[in-house]
């Protein structure tokens, strides 16, 4: 555990000691394969889980004294187990928010009365403990790199002396060990997916930033240098003993705007180190920040220069010569609008359009990241949509805001101030005042005031940008010139309302992807984060000042909802500690801050760090509390947040727990606002994944309301609707109730659509349906099942294998189901050919209609004919154990047509099926000595089967409980038997 803590968990870069552990997959798989050991602990090993502590465990806990029940003495705010070591002293002992434990027993306990807080106790002490088998047995078992001593310490003692208390530590620290090694290498997947760096592709990145660096004023850096002259034949400039740490090389590097970075470049990535001691070859390697993927994406965290640079250089390859002439024009409009610059009044609305286009051209090559837009996996860009140019027929408001301009852009700060508010009378909300203002070149003049020392001019600008970045156009070009930039500045004000316009202004501007973009990379996630550190989040009444604070996040929470849409930014604001404030937000009653924080999360929920984090942070109780709110959009963002959060069964149980499984319910009745009930109908869906919720549901109706919304509803609300019916089928009873709702024929008719994520789940719910006899006869009354026959034709390899799941029930619970088969004119021919699949999913799933349609003679020699064995066995080589056990039980019912299993044998299945026996999964152990009994019928497959070693095997499962499994193990080995004494008594007479 010890090790595993060291090198496998992902913790922050405060280091060794003071460091935090990330809320990563990782981390997650880590701590709960701990929690379960230490939970199991007490009853898998009894007496090693009464061992009393070297020292106890001790961390800061979220539990309260009212947890602790039975076998524990509660005085006050201090709890103390009834349990005490030979010292006398508790095993367990809590005072104030400090916990103390002194034996797996009472860790064993204590993890179990945590309910949903296991996790973040499990971190905290984890994290307060950082070598917890120091504090278990003592500083001689220490984690220490390289050879373990401690194991040969271990036997050197035990080998010396009798002691009963030395061999109990032992087990305990094998145990461990056994733990530790458990941890490391269920680590080894997640690190094995890490982008590796290689020496070539770091010195080839150098060697690209160094033809771009220099003192020159658009150069991306100052300079860049390795730290050693030297390079090792396998191309790394670091020395040995860091190489083994995967280093590789480090770097000196200066940027135009922060101090010189010391780097260090490794295969698992660059990061900050501590720079040099004493020159360069006295480095501090310990890192400092967190791990990037490349050297540029390092110093477009570190520099805002750098981008800006970068894109220059990008933006100057491209540049066309025509546009020169317009960017020695464009200066005027860098200047500042003050008294002095009266020569913007010079312009005619000619050349002012002029410099706009120009301007856009410069500062679009100023700002925008080119090289970064194809790594963003998120929604298309937002395209602008084009008016037609022409001044024909425009209505008053245009041309008196074309007067009004010639004051704002020329006069002094109070005669600015008069103009933006004379602008505010305006109808702003109109799209012919919004293109007025961009049209005759006030959008420059606005942004460039939001870069005066005039706090007046600034807000009056904002209030101005913030009403009209609700147009598309006026949006992109914002962003063209540079505002975003100065919005995001702006954020750090001492002025509380400058900022809320500010951050309300980025909400409306970031919109689109490379507006998002261009506030991550200029600081601006963290300077948002930073606007929702408040302390009035518990409060029902404010005062004013806490009044204004609330309004600060707020506005804070709004621009992280538009940036959240990037998943880059919802990493970047993880990283800046958003998590942990969004939660406490949460616990508020304001449905105008709610609202935002929950867009946030639900926005963010679609990354498992975060779904783990809304779990951990105790956030499900509160999105299940909200969703009795009178606000509609709130509820939706609940309910979506709760849709993208239940896909982990912890979540949906909390769900339950809390209480939330009955507004939801309650939440269908709405059927008007389709927002709403597309994401109610999704987290009903997610949810009804535990059969606990299922009940739940039955007993509040749900499935009838499901069953009453399946016709006139939009394809994304149906695809949720009928995945939650599919999950509510997997039980009897509900497949009685959704026929006596009438719910068959609209299933039935909904397989004839054409959405992909629709038909895979409406063949799964009537598949589920079929199950039932009387539900069969419905379906196949409608014609249910050439419909689903005719899924097999979809291009979707889901649609496919859900059809063909699908296929399976229908044909066993059909009346005449040789027949009805029969009937599909190319129907066989058409299963056959989907052997040929490449998709495992759809192999298992055909091989199981396979195995149902050889159960009719008749089929079963029309699809012998169109070379279903050769094909069966060709998949025989498979290691996947789901289609092993569904292809075993194909080969086994196809034995029985005329030379089929003659036919096995000579393409060779036998040996790969001799080789499932040694799987872990019983099923396909009782399938695959189905098959090797009928297989066993042919005296020259009994000869492979022998030579193959099966007889060992299946002498193992002679004795199995399972006594479909013991009669064929126990009838192949006769066949074998059998053919083994005829063949002696044939030699020998």
């Amino acid at each position: 555990m010890g090790a595993a803590l060291a090198r496998a968990a992902q913790w922050t870069a405060a280091g060794s000691g003071t460091g935090t552990l990330e809320i990563t997959p990782l981390n997650e798989s880590l701590l709960n394969q701990i929690i379960k050991f230490a939970e199991d602990f007490s009853t898998r090993h009894p007496r090693e889980a009464a061992f009393v502590f070297r020292e106890p465990l001790e961390w800061k806990t979220q539990l309260g004294c009212s947890v602790f029940g039975e076998g524990y003495e509660i005085n006050g705010a201090t709890v103390q187990s009834e349990a005490k070591g030979k010292d006398g002293q508790p095993l367990l002992l809590l005072m104030a928010s400090t916990l103390r434990v002194r034996s797996f027993d009472q860790l064993s306990s204590l993890l179990q009365i945590s309910m949903e807080k296991k996790l973040k106790e499990a971190q905290a002490c984890l994290e307060a403990n950082r070598d917890p088998i120091v504090k278990i047995l003592g500083p001689e078992y220490g984690t220490v790199e390289g050879e373990d001593m401690s194991m040969l310490y271990l036997l050197d003692k035990v080998k010396k002396d009798d002691d009963p208390e030395t061999e109990l530590k032992m087990k305990i620290f094998l145990l461990l060990h056994q733990l530790d090694l458990q941890l490391l290498n269920s680590s080894l997947k997640h690190i094995s997916e890490d982008i590796r760096l290689n020496p070539a592709a770091i010195n080839n990145e150098v060697n690209l930033l160094k033809n771009f660096s220099g003192k020159g004023e658009d150069t991306v850096l100052e300079s860049l240098e390795y730290t050693s002259d030297y390079t090792f034949s396998n191309g790394c400039r670091a020395p040995p003993w860091r190489q083994v740490h995967g280093e590789i090389c480090y770097l000196v590097i200066k940027p135009h705007d922060t101090d010189p970075l010391y780097i260090t470049c490794s295969t698992a990535g660059v990061f900050l180190n501590g720079g040099e001691l004493k020159g360069k070859d006295d480095i501090d390697y310990e890192r400092k920040s967190d791990v990037y993927k490349d050297i540029v994406t390092f110093l477009r965290e570190r520099s805002p220069r750098f981008v800006e640079n970068m894109a220059k250089q990008e933006y100057n390859f491209l540049k066309e010569p025509t546009y020169e002439k317009n960017y020695q024009r464009m200066e005027v409009v860098d200047a500042k609008v003050s008294g002095q610059s009266q020569n913007l009044y010079d312009f005619t609305e000619k050349n002012i359009a002029a410099i706009g286009h120009g301007w856009r051209c410069k500062t679009l090559g100023r700002f925008e990241d080119v090289s970064e837009s194809s790594s963003e996996t998120e929604e298309d860009e937002e395209q602008p949509v084009r008016r037609q140019e022409g001044n024909t027929d425009l209505p008053s408001e245009y041309w008196g805001i074309q007067k009004l301009a010639k004051y704002l852009k020329g006069g002094n700060p109070t005669a600015t101030v008069i103009a933006l508010c004379s602008m505010r009378d305006f109808n702003l909300a109109q799209e012919t005042c919004q293109l007025a203002i961009r049209d005759i070149g006030c959008l420059e003049v606005l942004i460039n005031l939001l870069d005066t020392e005039e706090i007046k001019c600034q807000i009056g600008s904002l209030k101005i940008l913030k009403e009209i970045s609700q147009n598309t156009l006026i949006r992109h070009a914002i962003a063209d010139l540079g505002g975003l930039q100065i919005m995001v500045k702006i954020l750090d004000s001492p002025d509380k309302d400058l900022k809320c316009l500010a951050a309300e202004t980025i909400a409306n501007v970031a919109r689109f992807k490379r507006a998002r973009r261009t506030v991550r990379q200029h600081g601006g996630i963290k300077r948002l984060v930073g606007l929702l550190e408040c302390i009035s989040t518990g409060s029902t009444s404010l005062t004013p000042y806490q009044a204004k604070d609330t309004e600060i996040a707020r506005c804070g929470a709004l621009a992280l909802w538009s940036c959240s849409k990037s998943i880059k930014n919802k990493e970047a604001i993880r990283k800046a500690g958003g998590i942990p404030l969004l939660a406490r937000w949460l616990k508020c009653s304001h449905a105008n801050i709610l609202t935002p924080v929950v867009g946030t999360l639900q926005e963010c929920a679609s990354e498992p760090s975060y779904r783990l984090a809304i779990r951990t942070e105790g956030m499900i109780e509160n999105l299940v509390k909200n969703l009795s709110s009178e606000h509609e959009e709130l509820q939706m963002h609940c309910a979506s947040a709760i849709f993208k959060c239940a896909e982990d069964k912890e979540t949906r149980d909390l769900v339950r727990q809390h209480g939330g499984l009955q507004p939801l319910s309650v939440l269908l009745g709405n059927s008007e606002n389709k927002q709403l009930l597309g994401a109610v109908t999704g987290a009903i869906w997610k949810c009804a994944m535990s059969g606990e919720n299922v009940s739940k549901f039955r007993e509040y109706k749900a499935i009838e309301a499901l069953v009453g919304l399946l016709t006139d509803q939009p394809e994304g609300v149906l695809v949720n609707i009928v995945g939650a019916l599919g999950e509510c089928c997997q039980e009897p009873i509900n497949r009685t109730i959704i026929r006596k709702c009438g719910g068959i024929p609209p299933l039935v008719k909904l397989l004839a659509g054409t959405d992909q994520a629709l038909l895979v789940n409406v063949t799964k719910a009537v598949g589920a349906c079929a199950t039932e006899p009387e539900n069969m006869m419905i379906i196949d009354r409608l014609d249910g099942v050439r419909l689903l026959w005719s899924l097999l034709k979809n291009p979707n390899p889901d649609v496919q294998a859900s059809a063909a799941w699908a296929i399976c029930p229908c044909i066993e619970n059909a009346k005449d189901a040789g027949e009805m088969v029969r009937s599909f004119v190319g129907g066989l021919e058409l299963i056959v050919n989907l052997l040929k699949s490449k998709n495992k999913e759809v192999l298992a799933s055909v091989c199981a209609a396979i195995t149902n349609i050889a159960k009719d003679e008749e089929n079963l020699a029309v699809i012998t004919d169109h070379g279903v064995v050769p094909l069966l066995s060709k998949l025989a080589n498979t290691k996947n154990d789901k289609l092993r056990r569904h292809l075993a039980e194909a080969i086994s019912h196809c034995c029985m047509w005329g030379s089929n299993r003659v036919t096995f044998g000579e393409t060779k299945a036998i040996a790969p099926l001799v080789r499932y026996l040694k799987s872990n999964d019983p099923s396909v152990h009782r399938a695959t000595a189905q098959a090797l009994y009928q297989l066993s019928e042919d005296a020259n497959n009994c000869i492979t089967m022998h030579e193959n070693g099966v007889v060992k095997l299946l002498l193992a499962m002679v004795g199995s409980t399972d006594e479909i499994l013991q009669e064929a193990a126990a009838g192949c080995i006769a066949n074998i038997r059998r053919l083994a004494l005829a063949t002696e008594k044939a030699k020998y007479g």
